[in-house]
């Protein structure tokens, strides 16, 4: 990417039924925002000036048909259907839900070609976004079937990072998920995205334990005995500063995880619980280790407020943020590590 070119944002609508064109409307009302990026929506501008009515959000846009179309300096609007679309807010439809897989099908391929550099995914319908070509129990495992590398989902904000073992999987199915290859690569991504991502050159990682008070050796399971305790002894071995298990129900409130620059939650709830208690509207879903950049908010449609016209943005915003301050990151790490690896070359 040219220095001097903004980073151009994709932008995949959701469920539009819920309040994700809200927040994005909300997001780039502000002209400030584009001194930072290039945003691109894939959706359409009947839509959008449908929902900007409703709401009576005056957001200018520049509707384009294809991506090489774009123009710096304006909220941009991919036209991916032309036929006018009928707002049920708050109501899940059918409908909705095409077009909210249309909107990511559309968006992910241009992330992975590298017409655009980032990607935020507002939220979607985990159920009604079901088809035949998605079949996936949320945003992170289609990414991670599009592009290169094994994903890590992350709920973070400036003071937290909380990555999780095992992702959307029953609970029922958590325990027999657990193993030391899941975990030790689970590891490796955690740490790779801090070293990456976030510039943390020997970063600090807290894993926390499965079963109440990490099993109380043994008599409430053996799971943090005999699978989680030796493998973080031999991840350990490895150099990494790997610290656990941690009994989760002291761990938040204790505040030890300020001690730490990232934690690995065994399971989603027993790692977003906590996450969004601390930080609910200002924490942002970071999906680590694939090949190109996504963020998410760290909420759902919220269909019961949606076209009331009082959603929140913030986290919203901070998926924006996130985005374009990793991206920097990783250009910026990229381009180091290339640079040694020559210097060392022509030695």
């Amino acid at each position: 990417m040219d220095k001097f070119e903004k980073i151009k944002l994709g932008i995949s609508i959701g469920d539009f039924n819920g309040i994700g064109i809200e927040i994005i409307l909300k997001t780039f009302s502000d002209k400030r925002m584009l001194d930072f990026c290039t945003p691109i929506i894939f959706g359409s501008a009947k839509l959008i000036t449908n929902y900007k009515k409703n709401l009576n959000i005056n957001v200018p846009f520049n509707g384009i048909r294809q991506i090489d179309n774009v123009v710096h300096g304006k909220v941009n609007i991919l036209n991916l259907w032309k036929e006018d679309i009928e707002l049920n807010l708050g109501k899940p439809t059918e409908m909705s839900g095409k077009l909210a897989f249309e909107s990511l099908q559309s968006a992910t391929n241009e992330l992975a070609k590298g017409t655009i550099d980032v990607l935020v995914t507002a939220p979607i319908n985990k159920d009604n976004i079901q088809s035949e070509n998605f079949k996936f129990p949320g945003h992170t495992e289609y990414l991670e079937s599009k592009l290169e590398g094994e994903s890590l989902m992350i709920l973070m904000t400036d003071s937290i990072r909380i990555g999780l073992i095992t992702g959307h999987i029953p609970i029922a199915k958590v325990s027999e998920s657990i193993t030391p290859d899941l975990i030790k690569k689970k590891v490796a991504i955690l740490y790779n995205t801090l070293v990456e991502d976030f510039a943390i050159p020997k970063p600090k990682i807290a894993i926390l334990g499965l079963n109440p008070h990490c099993g109380d050796h043994g008599v409430i399971g053996n799971e943090d005995d005999e699978v989680i305790r030796p493998t973080i002894s031999e991840i350990q071995n490895e150099g990494k500063l790997v610290y656990g298990p941690y009994a989760a129900d002291s761990f938040f409130g204790s505040s030890n995880y300020k001690n730490f620059d990232g934690i690995l939650a065994m399971y989603h709830d027993q790692g977003l619980a906590p996450f969004k208690t601390l930080s609910f509207g200002e924490g942002v879903n970071y999906t680590a280790g694939l090949s190109r950049l996504r963020t998410s908010p760290d909420h759902g449609t919220a269909y019961e407020i949606a076209g009331k016209g009082i959603a929140n943005n913030n986290s919203f915003k901070e998926a924006v943020f996130t985005a374009i301050k990793v991206f920097k990151t990783r250009e910026e790490y990229k381009s180091l590590t290339e640079n040694t690896l020559k210097t060392n070359q022509r030695k």
